[in-house]
């Protein structure tokens, strides 16, 4: 019987993946290279269930000539009778290390009902505009370093690597319906991973969404600026899904593996 839980989480990967991708021309981004902490890359993963492949990942980071940044994630699943593709986009750009939202958009489709959300921010103003279902505006306060459901990914990887020694880090992130809910990772110890990818020392967090009874693991690595290289979640005590980092491109040098 095919597990319902997992068909509705299993594409909901938090993962924390995305870089930068930096163009031949640069004079045109040379104003914002406080934002190139990270190298542009595109990395992959694998999806799997109760250690069993049943899809794919991809997260990648690029510079823009504008001087704006895409960070991009997208899975596919396909599982017994399940298939679905989920794509998530912010563009955002960075302020002495703060992650500043200017464009969301998330889409699904395959298996279940398809869905669509954009929205538009506009920090200086303090207002977020709803592009997708409802086409409403709504006021925010900004100067809390307010984050779209993806950007806090980003600030969370820029955080560590500024300072990884906090045991918590927590960020206001505005959800699809324009409310806002505080997203908290705890430090939860350290760990040699053996991955597709090779292996990795990493530090591990972990997010707990107690009313749903859902914990999300995440390790980082160090000598990998801090990328997302594994990802577990459960809920009620029983596993999801896991991603596990299977290759790694920084698309301004070509140093791949």
């Amino acid at each position: 019987m095919i597990d319902n839980n997992f068909l509705k989480r299993s594409l909901a990967l938090p993962l924390l993946f995305i870089a930068p991708s930096i163009f031949a021309n640069q004079t045109e981004i040379a104003p914002q290279k406080h934002q190139q902490v990270i190298p542009a890359f595109s990395a992959k993963y694998s999806v799997l269930r109760k250690s069993d492949p049943v899809g794919s990942a991809i997260r990648e980071l690029s510079y823009q000539n504008d001087g704006t940044i895409n960070y991009h994630y997208k899975t596919e699943v396909e599982w017994l009778i399940f298939s679905q593709t989920r794509a998530e986009t912010s563009i955002v750009t960075i302020d002495n290390n703060k992650v500043i939202p200017q464009h969301y958009s998330y889409s699904r489709e395959g298996t279940g009902k398809d869905k669509y959300y954009e929205w538009r921010f506009d920090a200086s103003n303090n207002t977020a505009q709803d592009l997708g279902r409802k086409r409403k505006e709504v006021a925010l306060d900004f100067s809390e370093n307010l984050q779209d459901k993806l950007s806090y990914h980003l600030q969370h990887r820029l955080n560590l690597i500024e300072d990884a020694s906090q045991k918590t880090y927590s960020y206001p992130v505005i959800n699809t319906s324009g409310t806002l809910k505080d997203y908290t990772y705890q430090y939860d110890g350290e760990q040699d991973l053996i991955l597709p990818y090779g292996l990795l020392k990493t530090i591990r967090f972990k997010r707990e969404v107690k009313e749903k009874e859902r914990i999300t693991y995440a390790w980082f690595a160090p000598e990998l600026d801090y990328l997302l290289v594994k990802l577990y979640q459960t809920k009620s005590g029983a596993e999801q899904f896991e991603a596990q980092l299977s290759s790694l491109t920084y698309t301004n040098d070509n140093n791949d593996k």
